[in-house]
């Protein structure tokens, strides 16, 4: 008996120890019990559970009281073992009864696995062939095989629910026929699926496994080691698990209560989460796996290995213990007083970029690296055998390092120097003088106590040790954010220093007012005001320089391009309604939109366009005239010289008078 412990998950297995021959006397066995703790924890629940030869095939019968395990693989079409039908490699496929041997009969070409369509009592065999047999029970005779797209089949299942049949190929895709109508309903290219990022195959993927849940959920493991979860309804799988031994998967079940998926390769079973992919334990046996089966509606697993001796494990989180072993539930208090829990101290986790980097990728799959999550267990010794032989030097870095660690211990202990890092000198320079100045006062302020600083502080030290923090200084950030940042610091100099003139001037005097004139709030909020005012302008200087550094690069990068482009003329268009006459012009027209708007003032007052005068109430008039474009000055002008030239063809109208003399008569007039 060994209890282990994955993910907080007890699992027992009840294969493990020592056991006794049969020749035994009682005698013998219950000295041999007391001596031998192995032979003493040791549980037999199922006498002489074991093969002469290796066992390829595993089945529990529905009704849960018979275990059957052969070298072939087989079906139990009853509900206990009345019924049986075994697949021979020799093509042969027999029928056992109650009492034994029945029929025997042949198939076409080798077969690989088989399945049994309960509704028509058809038996699907498929193998080396692109034809999937048809073996009628009730008439005793074959039927018009199947014919598929493939080279070969791998293995076959049929839905228990609406018995859709199911046949994964060895070019790494999944045929779904209906039997009624025996057509093909779909394909399912799992080979394309199961390649995902961070997945690495050798080969085509193959189909090794395949299991149907329910109605609409299909598992198929492929022969890389990969695993998807597909829903009928669906071309793409909604889940990709890798086992990562790249080795093929030899079983597949689903745990209905849990949610759980258990796939198994020849190395390893894992309990995952369908949904999420979440492991939520694994089983390691000793030998390598052939088959495995899970007893109905129990926590109990068995599984044929290559070592004659089948192996069964007990995991109490998937079920209770079956009726004819529930007293394992009342040992589990007893079986953990010494657990074997698996413990990783001795091992080091590796992702597959770390195997590639030490050259040990060809190890994947074999029994040195052990398959955990991401990566890979191995043991320490191994990974600093290897590290070593990569890495020769790296004893003699570790103690130069070591050495130079002694010699800035002792150092310390001497007078200590000034030393700047290696990395961020300006920085530390600058926090050194900031220190050395707060220190200062706070020393004139009270004796004894002194500030904290970066440069003593563990959190930051990697800022000046590290090079990835080294301050770009030409980048557009630090440019940008320097002026407001030494303002600042500069500013807080200022009130240290003010604090200190305060404090000293109020020894000196304490009952003295304040002397005359401008409050010291007043000239503290004028020298803030200069203080903003200046550091806006370094800002926008330094945007400018950025500006500039922008346009030049840019114009090194198109030079580069295409270098004969700089002897080209440049053409630019000018805007409808407006005349181009000198590059002077438009220097003055960018001049006054960068202008305030009293300098624009004082340059139209200049140019006559605008009057300034005071009235006799104290206000001020304000005249101007609107500056006008070239074709309203041109249209203005064409208007002045057709009302001249009306005028000077206007004829004088004096001499039409009325007959009735001049003046306005009673009546109309008549001309």
């Amino acid at each position: 008996m060994q209890v282990s412990s994955v993910n907080n998950v007890k699992i027992y297995n009840l294969s493990h120890g020592k056991s006794l021959p049969e020749w035994l006397s009682d005698r013998k066995k219950r000295a041999l019990q007391k001596k031998d703790v192995d032979v003493r924890r040791r549980i037999e629940l199922i006498q002489d559970f074991e093969m002469p030869t290796v066992c390829t095939s595993i089945r529990v019968s529905r009704d849960g009281q018979y275990i059957l395990a052969a070298v072939v693989a087989f079906e139990i079409l009853s509900d206990d073992y009345s019924k049986l039908v075994f697949l021979h490699i020799d093509r042969y496929v027999e029928f056992h009864s109650q009492h034994g041997f029945y029929y025997k009969t042949r198939i076409p070409k080798f077969g690989r696995d088989f399945s049994y369509h309960y509704p028509s009592c058809d038996l699907y065999f498929v193998g080396a062939s692109s034809e999937i047999y048809r073996l009628n029970l009730e008439q005793g005779r074959f039927l018009n095989s199947l014919q598929t797209s493939a080279v070969e089949v791998n293995v076959c299942d049929i839905n228990p629910v609406h018995h859709l049949f199911a046949a994964g190929t060895l070019e790494g895709k999944v045929e779904c026929w209906d039997p009624r109508v025996r057509n093909r309903v779909g394909l399912l290219d799992c080979a394309l699926s199961s390649v995902t990022e961070g997945t690495e195959v050798e080969g085509l993927p193959s189909i090794s496994a395949l299991k149907f849940n329910g109605s609409l959920g299909m598992a198929v493991g492929t022969s890389t080691g990969q695993v998807l979860m597909y829903d009928l309804r669906s071309s793409h799988p909604l889940l990709v698990k890798d086992h990562y031994y790249g080795l093929p998967i030899k079983a597949l079940h689903f745990h209905e209560p849990l949610d759980l998926v258990l796939s198994a390769d020849s190395k390893i079973i894992k309990m995952w989460n369908r949904d999420n992919g979440k492991v939520f334990s694994s089983i390691e046996p000793q030998s390598n796996i052939n088959d495995m089966c899970v007893y109905p509606g129990s926590g109990m697993l068995f599984t044929a290995n290559e070592d004659p001796k089948m192996n069964t494990f007990y995991v109490p989180a998937l079920g209770p213990a079956p009726r004819w072993c529930s007293f394992l539930d009342n040992l589990t208090e007893e079986l953990e007083e010494n657990p074997e829990t698996t413990v990783y101290d001795d091992y080091k986790f590796v992702t597959r970029k770390d195997l590639e980097n030490l050259g040990l990728t060809h190890l994947i799959g074999s029994a040195l690296l052990r398959a955990y999550m991401h990566g890979f267990f191995m043991d320490i010794r191994l990974y600093h055998k290897v590290k070593t032989l990569a890495n020769p030097f790296a004893y003699e870095e570790y103690r130069k390092d070591k050495i130079r660690q002694k010699i800035e211990e002792s150092r310390t202990q001497r007078v200590q120097l000034k030393t700047l890092p290696k990395v961020n000198k300006e920085l530390a320079i600058k926090l050194m003088e900031e220190g050395e100045e707060e220190n200062e006062l706070g020393n004139r302020k009270k004796k004894g106590k002194t500030s904290t600083n970066i440069l003593h502080d563990d959190r930051f030290k990697v800022m000046f040790e590290n090079p990835d923090y080294q301050v770009d200084e030409q980048s557009e950030e630090y440019r940008l954010l320097n002026p407001i940042v030494s303002k600042v610091s500069q500013k807080r100099r200022k009130q240290l220093q003010q604090l200190a003139q305060q404090e000293a001037e109020l020894r000196k005097e304490e009952e003295d007012e304040e002397p005359e004139g401008r409050a010291s709030s007043e000239e503290e909020e004028e020298s803030s005001d200069d203080d903003d005012k200046s550091w806006v302008e370094e800002v926008r200087e330094q945007r400018r320089l950025l500006r500039v550094e922008e346009r030049e690069r840019k114009y090194k990068e198109r030079k580069q391009q295409d270098p004969q482009s700089q002897n080209q003329p440049r053409f630019y268009q000018i805007k409808a309604g407006e005349e181009f006459r000198s590059f002077k012009d438009v220097a003055r027209k960018q001049k006054m939109q960068k202008a305030s708007l009293e300098e624009r003032l004082k340059l139209e007052e200049q140019s006559g366009m605008l009057n300034l005068s005071d009235t006799a109430v104290g206000s001020k008039q304000l005249t101007f005239t609107l500056k006008k474009s070239e074709k309203q000055r041109s249209q203005q002008q064409a208007e002045r010289d057709h009302h001249e030239e009306r005028r000077k063809i206007r004829r004088a109208a004096g001499h039409l008078h009325s007959r009735r003399g001049r003046g306005r008569g009673r009546g109309r007039g008549r001309y």
